[in-house]
């Protein structure tokens, strides 16, 4: 299996199963509700775990939570870990609705401040880190591949976190000091304080899959500063870390990138309540993993409409499909996970069996549950059959209005008729 890796700007092999693979994806920040673009490594990383199962590989998926960050501290002052906790439940319960089950772990920063601090007291020993005024920084100049992930000269690299008293510019903070308005820290050896983002991530990755593993994901916003950083962290007191490194491309909403914190989201919760979640999960089917996807009604719509044509082949005879059908959708994944490409494969499939193999790998098995209505629903539609027998059009247009305000809808057909769920 080859996957593109933004390290190397290349198509990347996998070893051979059984791997075994580790795969870290850097979660939400917890300070309101995911929106829809927040949930697009979710579902990716979700999938490829399953995928990679489904070849024989053993797989440990990790996806962490955010839940002490300075835009948390900006949304609650003062009240910050009762809004990441709040939070925290809101994106498992959203993200739970997607159908798709959880990962293997999901580590909070909070649990893993011990193992961020030894880090950090590590590179401090290294001479990679130093502390002012009980804050701690990276020093940048230091790293001599810093820059390579994102390609960004580390000569022009520009101040994250302005401090007059840092010894460079570039430097990043891996500790911060207690300053009013934060009501969560920990004391360490440098004084009460909290962790900065990036120092958590290197931390939570080793304490959950060991100083290497092999792929690294997350949103195609975290190559810089956030994974640049990481790599730093890591590799100057030695951990290999990740091997591969996957960043999943951006949604747009009307041709602009989705973001929270410029007001142009579209809540995962109420696109689920919206929409569905077999619609939402084939919306992401069809765009490339590491590409942009736009969002909108109309392609909601789409998807939508292809869901139900899914439906509709569970609703007819199954069809053999041609010798090596499952082979080609395998080469499809196989070959950079590319779910457009698969996604068309399967819709030349009229076999039950082979096409419910393939949409249970997506969470999408429901696809071809059977739907049976209810007794009182099939007696209205035969009453209304029986009406347009005796040619009395307006009860029968009657009984039809009936059957659809009950969430029906009911189809002619030369043997009587059929009733299909609306959606």
């Amino acid at each position: 299996m080859r996957l593109y890796d933004t390290l190397t700007r290349s198509l990347v092999e996998l070893p051979p199963p059984p791997g075994p693979i580790g795969m870290y994806v850097c979660g939400p920040t917890v300070y309101q509700r995911a929106h829809i673009g927040n949930a697009r490594p979710f579902v990716v990383f979700s999938w490829l775990r399953n995928w990679l199962r489904e070849q024989d590989y053993d797989v440990m998926f990790v996806h962490n939570v955010t839940d002490v960050n300075d835009r948390i501290y900006d949304a609650a002052p003062d009240a910050s870990a009762a809004l990441a906790a709040r939070a925290t439940q809101w994106y498992m319960h959203d993200t739970g609705d997607l159908g798709l089950g959880m990962p293997d772990e999901m580590p909070l920063a909070t649990e893993s401040i011990p193992e961020i601090v030894a880090l950090i007291e590590e590179l401090v020993a290294e001479g990679y880190a130093y502390a002012v005024e009980g804050d701690v920084y990276f020093r940048v100049a230091r790293f001599a591949a810093y820059g390579r992930l994102s390609g960004q000269r580390p000569d022009q690299v520009e101040e994250q976190e302005p401090n007059a008293l840092k010894e460079d510019p570039r430097d990043f903070a891996l500790w911060k000091a207690n300053k009013p308005g934060e009501d969560t820290w920990w004391e360490s050896p440098w004084g009460r304080g909290r962790p900065g983002w990036h120092i958590e991530c290197s931390a939570m990755a080793e304490k959950t899959l060991g100083p290497a593993f092999e792929i690294h994901g997350g949103g195609l916003d975290l190559v810089f500063p956030h994974h640049e950083n990481e790599i730093a962290q890591s590799q100057a007191v030695g951990r290999p870390f990740a091997r591969v490194w996957m960043h999943n491309g951006m949604l747009e909403l009307g041709g602009d990138e989705m973001h929270k914190s410029v007001g142009n989201d579209v809540s995962l919760r109420n696109v689920l309540d919206t929409w569905g979640r077999e619609a939402t999960l084939v919306f992401f089917l069809g765009g490339h993993w590491h590409g942009p996807l736009d969002f909108s009604d109309a392609v909601m719509q789409g998807a939508t409409a292809r869901a139900d044509g899914f439906r509709e082949i569970f609703r007819n005879p199954s069809e053999a499909a041609p010798a090596e059908a499952w082979e080609r959708f395998a080469a499809a994944l196989d070959d950079d996970f590319s779910t457009p490409a698969a996604l068309a494969i399967m819709h030349e499939w009229r076999d039950h069996d082979l096409l419910l193999r393939a949409l249970r790998l997506f969470g999408l098995e429901s696809l071809a549950d059977a739907d049976v209505a209810p007794d009182e629903v099939v007696a209205l539609a035969e009453r209304r059959t029986a009406a347009r027998a005796a040619r009395d059009f307006p009860d029968a247009d009657r009984l039809r209005a009936e059957i659809e305000a009950a969430g029906w809808d009911v189809r002619d057909q030369a043997d009587g008729f059929r009733l299909v769920r609306r959606r």
